[in-house]
């Protein structure tokens, strides 16, 4: 298929940082405004160049791109500029729902309340649906690596009626159980929240296990070495439950250091596992929705039928009730099958 064509394509996306999503303009214009110093550069190619961390080749070295896009960040109106701005690319590249995600903790360099930072989002993202009609829920992310993620949790239930869907732990994997994090999951679990965590993606099966075992995780942001478990009893649980993988490729190829043809993909769709397409970070990783769709074809086979059950599978796992999902199923159906 053409670009043209799998961007048509109506798609929706479960794993999509909001921090990690920024106009290269707006970064610097942000920047500007704010009197924020610190960028390595303000030529628009140059920190483009800065910014991809395509040859990162670990989570840690990964995340570092993110300094400069919180630090842009640290307002209301930065917070919903961006968050409009989100919703107008994805809806130019065929998105019609996606669950957008940040950790409002890290927005709060200038004051901010972690609500204040979420209500912005909100708002944002009000803006964007109502012009693109492109629809959004939130996930408020913890952070493995702090010790205040059941505030991030409450902070999230708070506004869980305003538009906010669910709860996630993100950051660092590897040293930074899930475990340690069970009271802010239960938190948002309890406040009537969907929970996804992020397990598989720098470390192994054993991190995905944590998070359903000790915070009963209902989908796994990335996943992929579930595969390190193949024939084992962790993988068969993943596989045999149908729980949600948010799968990421082109981040992982960055962050694990694998060539296209080594990733799981391929393996994990033809083995029955319950994946689902999506970008992580499409400033870092310089990707849309329809980019991992076209690598998915290229590199592990996709056809059409394919990309419309990892889409239908994205349907299912959303965080929104019965009629929306409904309405999303009859739009996907009927774009995969013209």
């Amino acid at each position: 298929m053409t670009p043209e064509l799998l961007r048509a394509l109506p798609k929706v996306e479960l794993h999509n940082h909001l921090d990690g999503g920024l106009r290269i303009a707006t970064v610097i214009e942000l920047a500007d405004d704010l009197a924020y110093g610190a960028l390595p550069t303000t030529d628009h190619e140059a920190l483009a160049a800065w910014f991809y961390r395509g040859g990162s080749g670990s989570l840690e070295q990964y995340l570092a791109g993110f300094e400069h896009t919180i630090g842009v960040m640290q307002t209301a109106a930065a917070i919903e500029r961006v968050a409009y701005e989100a919703v107008e690319d994805l809806h130019a590249d065929g998105v019609i729902y996606a669950e957008i995600r940040f950790a409002p903790v890290l927005n709060t360099q200038r004051n901010l309340r972690r609500e204040d930072a979420i209500e912005a989002a909100l708002a944002g993202f009000a803006k964007g649906r109502e012009v693109t009609g492109v629809g959004v829920g939130l996930i408020v992310d913890g952070m493995r690596d702090r010790p205040d993620t059941a505030a991030d949790a409450r902070a999230a239930v708070r506004l869980a009626g305003d538009g906010v869907v669910g709860f996630d732990l993100a950051g660092p994997e590897r040293g930074y159980p899930a475990a340690a994090h069970s009271e802010a999951c239960a938190i948002a679990l309890d406040g009537g929240l969907g929970l996804t965590i992020h397990a598989g993606e720098a470390d192994g099966p054993l991190s995905i296990a944590d998070a359903l075992d000790s915070c009963a995780a209902q989908r796994i942001g990335h996943g992929i070495r579930i595969m390190d478990d193949a024939g084992g009893a962790i993988a068969a649980r993943v596989r045999d439950e149908r729980v949600p993988l948010e799968v990421c490729p082109t981040s992982n190829l960055h962050t694990l250091g694998i060539a296209p043809a080594d990733h799981p993909l391929g393996r994990l769709l033809r083995t029955g596992f319950n994946v689902t397409l999506n970008t992580d970070n499409r400033l870092m990783s310089s990707v849309s929705l329809t980019d991992e769709f076209a690598f998915a074809a290229e590199h592990h086979g996709f056809g059409r039928k394919d990309l419309a059950q990892v889409t239908a599978n994205a349907v299912d796992a959303l965080f929104v009730d019965d009629e929306t999902k409904r309405s999303l199923r009859a739009r996907v159906n009927a774009g995969y099958a013209s």
